[in-house]
């Protein structure tokens, strides 16, 4: 393990407290940033996202995806927690916390607009960053990468009427220039991509260069991430210090929502049998956000300005930290999980000529 990996905490830490410094002192640096987008696309983050997930993407063979069935359990939970599960859970947590608990210390007439925009993050099933969390996790990347295909595919048939129930709208206005956009930079570009370079490292000096190679890009993928964590809290740095309280008590039902369905997946693939290679990326996809769509979603809805747009934003705030804890939760607990009378099974059935 790197030192990259091996203190990763520890530069995340430092990460958020340089963004939120950075983001204070020097907003125009990153207003400048910031403006450099199309569709609510960001286009600098694009290409951090492209240097995090390209060397994880090289290691991938294509011709493997068709035994993806193989891990037909995970597929099928991390399904139902996307879609039948977290939003709707996060629709009664928005209630609970946010319009009932905290309602007392909250601007009463943005209650709803912050439950909305709690519900519009929960309903974006995340994309590239799953990537960096499989790897963290050692997950199965062909599983990873179906998964993610499948998430995408349903979230442009399934967004919309999901969201559209849970906010009682009779039609929502989907930002799909945002949703296409976004899953050709962060999905098709660096798949095929990695793709290229991997055939073409392998023609020239065959698995040991592709080895060299990515030795060498994963510490760039980890720094990417980093600088990832700063671009994103010194883009809020201001929000942070302004609205303090509000954005720990939105923080609060996000926080109890990610360790909810990471959890169930977690537990659900462990009693059906599935591997922790893939049960790690299935708590992984259930639990985090694809946070530029439900941004750009809660800003076309309620506005730049609108209660449902900062609720969107602290899911971004929290996203990394958070999604670390998981990692290092299922990392820790690999033991146990592989102890599961099912696991064991299945895992036997498997060696098993």
């Amino acid at each position: 393990m790197s030192i990259f990996e091996r203190y990763l905490t520890l530069w995340v830490a430092i990460c958020i407290v340089v963004g939120v410094a950075a983001g204070h002192f020097f907003p125009g640096v990153f207003q400048s940033i910031g403006s450099l987008e199309f569709a609510q696309v960001n286009l600098p983050m694009a290409v951090l996202i492209w240097l995090m997930i390209i060397p994880m993407l090289v290691r991938i063979d294509f011709m493997s995806l068709s035994q993806v069935g193989a891990y037909w359990r995970g597929i099928g939970v991390t399904v139902f927690i996307n879609w039948a599960i977290k939003p709707f859970s996060m629709a009664l947590l928005g209630w609970l916390f946010i319009g009932w608990l905290f309602r007392p210390l909250l601007p009463e007439a943005q209650i709803d607009s912050y439950i909305a925009g709690l519900i519009i993050l929960a309903a974006a099933p995340c994309t590239a960053m799953v990537f960096v969390w499989s790897n963290l996790v050692r997950g199965e990347p062909h599983f990873t990468l179906s998964q993610v295909a499948l998430n995408d595919a349903i979230m442009v048939v399934a967004f919309a009427p999901i969201v559209g129930l849970l906010l009682g709208l009779s039609a929502i206005t989907v930002p799909w220039d945002t949703l296409l956009l976004s899953v050709g930079l962060y999905i098709l570009v660096p798949v095929i991509a990695a793709q290229v370079y991997r055939r073409w490292l392998l023609s020239h000096g065959g698995i040991d260069a592709m080895n060299r190679v990515l030795a060498v890009l994963q510490p760039i993928s980890i720094a990417s991430l980093l600088v990832t964590l700063v671009m994103l809290f010194g883009f809020q740095g201001e929000q942070i210090i302004a609205q303090p309280t509000v954005i720990l008590l939105l923080a609060v039902p996000i926080l109890i929502q990610v360790y909810f369905n990471s959890g169930l997946a977690y537990l659900l693939n462990r009693v059906s049998g599935e591997q922790h290679c893939v049960a790690g990326p299935s708590a992984l996809i259930g639990a985090s956000n694809f946070f530029e769509l439900a941004v750009a979603a809660a800003i076309a809805l309620f506005g730049f300005n609108s209660g449902a747009a900062l609720a969107t934003v602290v899911g971004v705030l929290v996203e990394v930290p958070v999604m670390l804890s998981v990692v290092w939760i299922v990392n820790r607990t690999k033991g146990w999980y592989d102890k599961g009378d099912a696991v064991r099974r299945n895992t036997e059935a498997r060696a098993t000529p």
